[in-house]
């Protein structure tokens, strides 16, 4: 955008929305979104809480490190979809990665609860523990994806720019058709243009895709 320095019209650079105001309603709403979606959803939750249960012996939530605005680290909570030894089981199954790029990502990973895991991934019902970590401030119901560590690691310096707006439940790329069939740089890129093009009607669109999505079972 154009200001003026010193009297002098200068072309200024931004990394993120300058639209202070927005965001701050932003924030609001992230917040009472995240609270009344927790009481309303409590009776699924808990039903979620107790299946996992009797699927599979070990934790109900799982959480990871992810980074988050300008690359801080946070632990990210979900519905646990995989057996508990999952984690280590990772090296062993790194060939059969069906996405380019530094995420692994396949479409019948064998560490996945049979029958409860496939059905909590595709529906995204394994993402609403996160609504707590809306509630702590690490992340906003719309905005790129947290991503781990060891992938920010591996970016290009343009596609760190992602990490200069908070990270999201729901994103243009969670939304998009065929989702795991995108390639990597055109995940950044759709992230870049929510960040370049951010607005609260966005975020509603963006809302109502997602539900679309949850409804349809698209994910996995």
């Amino acid at each position: 955008h154009f200001e003026e320095y010193f009297g002098i019209p200068s072309m200024a650079f931004s990394t993120s929305p300058g639209k202070n105001g927005e965001l701050l309603l932003k924030a609001i709403l992230d917040y009472l979104f995240a609270i009344t979606l927790l009481i309303v959803l409590s009776p699924l939750l808990l039903a979620v809480f107790i299946a996992i249960k009797l699927f599979s012996p070990g934790p109900i939530l799982f959480s990871q490190v992810r980074c988050g605005l300008n690359g801080r680290k946070f632990r990210v909570y979900k519905f646990r979809t995989m057996l508990p030894d999952a984690e280590s089981k990772r090296e062993e199954i790194a060939h059969l990665n069906e996405t380019d790029g530094p995420v692994f990502k396949i479409k019948k990973d064998p560490r996945i609860i049979p029958c409860l895991g496939t059905f909590l991934r595709k529906t995204g019902l394994d993402e609403l523990p996160q609504l707590i970590n809306v509630l702590k401030g690490e992340m906003s119901i719309v905005g790129p994806r947290p991503p781990i560590p060891s992938e920010v690691d591996q970016y290009d310096l343009w596609q760190r720019r992602r990490l200069s707006m908070k990270p999201g439940m729901t994103c243009l790329w969670q939304t998009a058709r065929n989702r795991n069939e995108v390639r990597f740089e055109d995940w950044m890129n759709l992230d870049l243009q929510y960040i370049d093009n951010w607005s609260l009607k966005l975020d509603f669109v963006i809302l109502l895709k997602t539900v679309r999505v949850v409804v349809s079972g698209e994910g996995r």
